[in-house]
């Protein structure tokens, strides 16, 4: 099946997400038996994405994606969610939102034995491709090339 680009598709979204508050975590279109577009939903007000904002997002971009096309008229099918609370990070300001914060981080490979730890981000610097993380009283850098995913550290007290 061919499909427009999932950054075209999140450019003609884009402005839907803007005028409800919230922005476009990821797009992603799943080919097969039963095609499906996926739009995952952030925001940084408090409480995140709930089903009404899902539900008013999915509505409102029912028409711009009439005229987009997405997918040159066949069927597929829409879903609007949130990436979940242990989301990986994706763009920037996922990195640059959680600098301070414990982060879960699994690798590639080993670094001193270890494939898998948490510890506080300290510093990420986009242009390099790199995070700098605390462990232990240890300070690592990392390139992003070698992990697999980092995400925000999420602590069930």
């Amino acid at each position: 099946m061919k499909v427009k680009s999932t950054a075209e598709i999140e450019e003609a979204l884009a402005p839907v997400a803007a005028s409800l508050g919230v922005e476009i975590y990821e797009v992603v279109f799943k080919q097969g038996k039963n095609p499906s577009l996926t739009v995952f939903l952030d925001t940084e007000k408090e409480g995140g994405i709930d089903l009404d904002t899902c539900e008013k997002f999915h509505n409102a971009i029912d028409p711009v994606l009439d005229e987009l096309d997405p997918t040159f008229g066949l069927p597929y099918t829409l879903n609007v969610s949130s990436p979940g609370i242990d989301r990986p990070f994706k763009k920037d300001s996922d990195y640059l939102r959680h600098i301070g914060g414990k982060v879960e981080i699994k690798l590639y490979a080993p670094i001193k034995g270890e494939k898998f730890f948490e510890a506080v981000l300290l510093e990420y610097d986009a242009s390099a491709g790199n995070v700098t993380v605390e462990k232990g009283g240890e300070v690592i850098k990392l390139n992003l090339s070698q992990i697999v995913k980092m995400s925000e550290a999420i602590d069930f007290d």
